[in-house]
């Protein structure tokens, strides 16, 4: 009768085992598996940047035969218009590279396209090379497409004639700082408090409330901090990484 109890007893720290092990096991295949995406994900990103890039390494002799021949034809107020235009479309591929981290460069072109195909005008202004900073690329790309995406969803459930997102990057001696602004609706008062929360969600689809959640359980894991900012017309996440954490 012992002996049956003491192999019972044994049977059940075996099963238990197995369980344990058994979820440790699809908990690491669930973030391998989520970091194989996001790097797919920077691997097409990085691929549009450097296609883009070509391009406008392509267009820049043509751009400058236009200008030389209104020039020529004394067409200065064209040429100034032209050159204007063609400044403008340099400038926001520009703002986007100016990292050490090529994942975030690429995502940064990527949500620079998509604004442009939904007429959201996206701000970039990118004040730190983000060399020596304590996140996974894959992790921090996750952070910030999560939280570019809801401020572009926002954006396209409004009727503004103005649409504006602007993504700030900087840094201090102490700190790494990131700060995902827009003009849309705003978040309301009462949904503030909950919205880090799992599947909480002030859309009423399935398949919202987890993105939030995402960034939250991320920068947790980081040592990161997050703080909402939301009134009528203006939406601020920012987010900040202690240099040393």
């Amino acid at each position: 009768m012992e002996n049956q109890s003491v192999y019972f007893l044994l049977l059940i720290i075996l099963l238990v085992v197995l369980v344990v092990s058994l979820i440790v096991v699809v908990k690491n295949y669930m973030r391998l598996a989520e970091k194989n995406k996001m790097l797919r994900d920077s691997i097409k990103d990085l691929g549009e940047l450097n296609d883009k890039l070509r391009l406008e390494r392509h267009d820049y002799l043509n751009h400058l035969q236009i200008i030389y021949g209104l020039m020529e034809l004394g067409e200065y107020d064209e040429m100034n218009s032209y050159l204007r235009k063609i400044y403008k479309e340099f400038l926001k591929t520009g703002k986007a590279i100016k990292t050490s981290k090529p994942a975030i460069n690429a995502l940064l072109a990527a949500k620079i396209a998509e604004c442009e195909s939904k007429d959201i005008e996206l701000i970039v202004e990118v004040k730190s090379d983000l060399k020596n900073i304590r996140i996974e690329d894959w992790e921090l790309c996750k952070i910030l497409s999560n939280l570019m995406d809801n401020a572009i969803r926002a954006l396209e459930e409004t009727d503004k004639s103005e649409k504006i997102v602007r993504i700030n990057i900087s840094e201090t001696k102490e700190d790494y700082f990131f700060e995902v602004e827009d003009n849309g609706p705003g978040i309301p008062k009462e949904a503030q408090e909950q919205i880090f929360k799992k599947g909480f969600s002030t859309k009423e689809e399935e398949g919202h409330g987890m993105g939030l959640y995402i960034v939250s359980s991320i920068l947790d894991e980081n040592g990161g901090k997050i703080s909402l900012n939301s009134s009528e017309g203006m939406t601020v996440f920012a987010i900040t990484f202690e240099k040393g954490a």
